[in-house]
C-alpha cells in the first residue's frame, strides 16, 4: 500500500480535536466533520479543513478515523445519510477509535468489505490528557497490511500501537482493558474508603501504595475524578460479550454495580443514549 497522506477525523471532540491537531503538525492533510458547530469551530483554527458530512470526509481522504462515544453513533456515521458509505471508494480504510462491542466490530468489518472498504479496530486508550500529549494507546484489529499502512499516522498520536490480531480483536482488548480498569478503581475506592474509617488519611495512603504491590494506573491519574462517563457502557459490553460466550464473570458485575454506586455517591451523572 502506498503511504498514507490524506486523514479524515470524524468527531471533533475531546479526543478527535487533539488527535487532528497532531495529524495537522505532522504534515497530514486533515479533514473532519462533527455535528457540533463549536467543535467544527474550534477543529478550524487547528488546521483541520472542515467539511460537511462524514460522506465528504470520506470522499477526501484515504483514512477515515471514527472518534464517537457508541455503537449507534458509529452506525450513523458509516451508514447513516451522508454517511461515509456514501463517499467511499474501494480501497478506502476506516479505523474506528470508539470503543465499540467486538461482535459489532466485526459485523461493521464485513459489511464494509462488501464494498472493498476495509474497517480496523483502533479504540484509544489513556484519555483525554494523552490524546493531548500525543501519548495514546491503541489497541488493533483488522487486516494487517491495511494495519500497517495506518501505523505511522497513528503515530502521530499515539506513543503505543499494537495488532491483536483479525477485526474485533481490537475492540476485546480494549474491553479487557476498561474491565481490569473500572475494577482497580471500584477497589481503589473500597480500599480507601476503609482505611479513612480507620483514621489513615486517603491522600497519605495513597502515596504510599503507589510503591507498592497494590499500584494501578487508575490509582495513580485518579480515574475516579474524570467523571467516568464511560463505565457503565464498558462493564454493559463486557457482560454481554460474556453472556453471548456462555462465560460467567460474576466480578464484572459486581465492578458495574459498584461504578454505578461510586458515580451516584459523587455526584457524577450517568449516562443516557447508550442504547
Amino acid at each position: 500500500m502506498t503511504a498514507i497522506r490524506r486523514v479524515g477525523m470524524l468527531g471533533l471532540g475531546k479526543m478527535g480535536a487533539p488527535m487532528a491537531r497532531h495529524l495537522s503538525d505532522k504534515g497530514y492533510g486533515v479533514c473532519g466533520y462533527d455535528p457540533q458547530e463549536a467543535a467544527r469551530r474550534a477543529a478550524a483554527t487547528l488546521g483541520v479543513q472542515v467539511l460537511g458530512s462524514a460522506r465528504a470526509v470520506a470522499e477526501a481522504s484515504e483514512l477515515v478515523i471514527i472518534a464517537v462515544g457508541f455503537d449507534h453513533e458509529v452506525e450513523t456515521v458509516m451508514y447513516g445519510a451522508q454517511g461515509v458509505m456514501e463517499g467511499a471508494r474501494a480501497g478506502l480504510i476506516v479505523a474506528v477509535g470508539s470503543t465499540i462491542a467486538p461482535r459489532y466490530a466485526r459485523q461493521l468489518a464485513e459489511r464494509a468489505h462488501r464494498q472493498s472498504v476495509l474497517v480496523l479496530d483502533a479504540p484509544l486508550a489513556r484519555g483525554e490528557a494523552a490524546a493531548v500529549a500525543g501519548k495514546l494507546l491503541i489497541f488493533g484489529g483488522g487486516d494487517e497490511a491495511a494495519f500497517a499502512a495506518c501505523r505511522p499516522v497513528f503515530g502521530a498520536f499515539a506513543s503505543d500501537v499494537f495488532h491483536l490480531g483479525p477485526a474485533g480483536a481490537g475492540q476485546v482488548g480494549k474491553m479487557v482493558n476498561n474491565l481490569i480498569l473500572w475494577a482497580c478503581t471500584s477497589a481503589n475506592d473500597e480500599g480507601l474508603r476503609l482505611g479513612e474509617a480507620l483514621g489513615v488519611d486517603a491522600d497519605k495512603l495513597r502515596a504510599a501504595l503507589h510503591h507498592s504491590s497494590a499500584q494501578n494506573w487508575a490509582m495513580d491519574q485518579r480515574a475516579d475524578r474524570s467523571g467516568m462517563p464511560w463505565a457503565e457502557k464498558d462493564m454493559s459490553i463486557v457482560l454481554h460479550e460474556a453472556d453471548l460466550a456462555r462465560l460467567s464473570l460474576p466480578l464484572s458485575g459486581a465492578v458495574k454495580e459498584t461504578i454505578k454506586g461510586l458515580k451516584i455517591r459523587l455526584g457524577y451523572g450517568l449516562p443516557h443514549g447508550s442504547e
